[in-house]
């Protein structure tokens, strides 16, 4: 990170070099101020060049003062010079004066030249580097990175994102400085710019990744704060949409889609900007907990937002489970055989639906009159089951065939035919349990 800022230094003072030739020299009006300022202005560039900055810091302290109108190269030299000077020194006051020097170069910058998104982002990197580690400055070197925003309204650094999230958990370790809540909207804050580096094209695995440890290593976020903390503020204001989006992906990350915050939250988001996914995952968490008059009327929406057909057979298949529920088998096992004709790989999970409606149908549709016609139900059962590729559920349907003597009392034969009536009304062929 400090190679590339060093670089774009490098070409900026070539830049300062080649403007000096130019143009746009403010030199003091009086003689001997002039004289004064220009031996002055080539020591310091002398002394900057063979890399003696503390010797340069003395003349550009002069200019800075007395000629502050002098030339913009005195500011963008002047980085350079006090921060090659803290990297000369060893005495730790004296290294923290240059260091205050070199962000005051910058503020002394933006009060005479109106650029400051030009270089603001350097700003912002200088506060990391000095103050990362100073409790008391901290606060100061979060303000440089948002100024970033105020003024660029994003970063061109992907470096400075990780800094930024460095900066926040150092300030809320240090200097407790926010709550849970605030720390994390501003993570969020900060991702946000992330997401935005990277739908540009930028690698953003380094800063991500420092989120995520910070984050763990700050131990913020369990389904306790999602529930009690963040749950109760969306109960507050139930028109927070940007609190129930937080809810809801903080809930799926930390695998605490068990609340009560997490079902709050999805309701609000599903109802406001519904899509597939929360549809589906709405309707599901209603069929868990048996509300099935809610569940059907989300997931007949969800059909509609379906984008292929096997979406829309998982849909199917949970609304077979709705009707099975209210008693409605025959819808029940018409929505299964959509599934299946949508998505032929549901097709085994929809006949098994079919065989379970059918062997749940013995006391619904006997009629007391013919025991072969009443048992007919699980042949029609088996045979689902065998479409299913079930064994077991062949033969726990096998099980409840009628008898020989049944049939025989009858006057019927194994492989002649029956209709089985009641809603199944399936015609089956004979067979016995014996």
């Amino acid at each position: 990170m400090k190679l590339k800022f060093v670089l774009a230094g490098i070409v900026t003072f070539m830049v300062v070099g080649f403007a000096q030739a130019q143009d746009g020299w403010n030199w003091p009006s009086d003689e001997e101020k002039e004289k004064t300022a220009r031996e002055y202005n080539a020591a310091y560039v002398d002394y900057m060049n063979s890399e003696q900055f503390v010797e340069a810091t003395k003349p550009l302290s002069w200019l800075l003062v007395n000629a502050p109108d002098l030339n913009e190269s005195i500011y963008i030299n002047g980085v350079k010079v006090y921060h090659g000077a803290a990297g000369a020194v060893s005495d730790e006051a004296q290294k923290r004066v240059y260091q205050d020097s070199v962000i005051t170069v910058f503020d002394l910058r933006k009060e005479k030249f109106d650029n400051e998104a030009r270089w603001i982002e350097n700003k912002a990197f200088y506060s990391y580097i000095y103050y990362r580690t100073d409790k008391a400055k901290i606060p100061a070197s979060i303000k440089s990175f948002e100024r970033v925003i105020e003024v660029n309204k994003n970063f061109e650094s992907a470096q400075l994102l990780q800094a930024y999230y460095d900066l926040v958990y150092r300030n809320y370790a240090y200097n407790k400085a926010y709550s849970k809540e605030e720390i994390i909207s501003k993570y969020d804050e900060i991702t946000s710019f992330v997401e935005m580096a990277e739908s540009n094209g930028t690698d953003v695995s380094v800063p991500i990744s420092t989120r995520d440890q910070l984050i763990v290593a700050m131990e913020l976020i369990d389904c306790d704060f999602i529930e009690n903390t963040l749950g109760k503020k969306l109960k507050a204001n139930m028109g927070d949409e940007a609190l129930a989006n937080q809810i809801f992906k903080y809930s799926v990350q930390y695998k605490c889609t068990n609340t009560e915050a997490f079902m709050t939250s999805l309701e609000l988001i599903d109802s406001k900007n519904p899509t597939f996914a929360t549809s589906q995952v709405r309707a599901l968490r209603y069929l868990q907990n048996r509300e099935y008059d809610k569940a059907q009327p989300i997931l007949e929406k969800a059909l509609t937002l379906a984008e292929d057909d096997s979406q829309k057979a998982d849909v199917y298949m949970d609304l077979s489970k709705v009707h099975a529920q209210a008693g409605r088998k025959s819808a029940a096992r018409s929505a299964a055989m959509e599934a299946a004709k949508l998505d032929p790989e549901r097709a085994k999970d929809a006949w098994l639906t079919v065989a379970q409606l059918y062997m749940e149908s013995f006391n619904d549709c006997k009629g007391g009159v013919s025991r072969a016609k009443d048992r007919s139900v699980y042949i029609a059962a088996y045979n689902a089951y065998q479409r299913a590729g079930s064994s077991s559920g062949m033969a726990s349907a096998r099980a409840q065939f009628p008898s020989k003597e049944e049939l025989f009392t009858e006057g019927l034969q194994p492989g002649s035919t029956i209709n089985t009536g009641c809603w199944i009304g399936e015609t089956v062929t004979l067979a016995t349990r014996d």
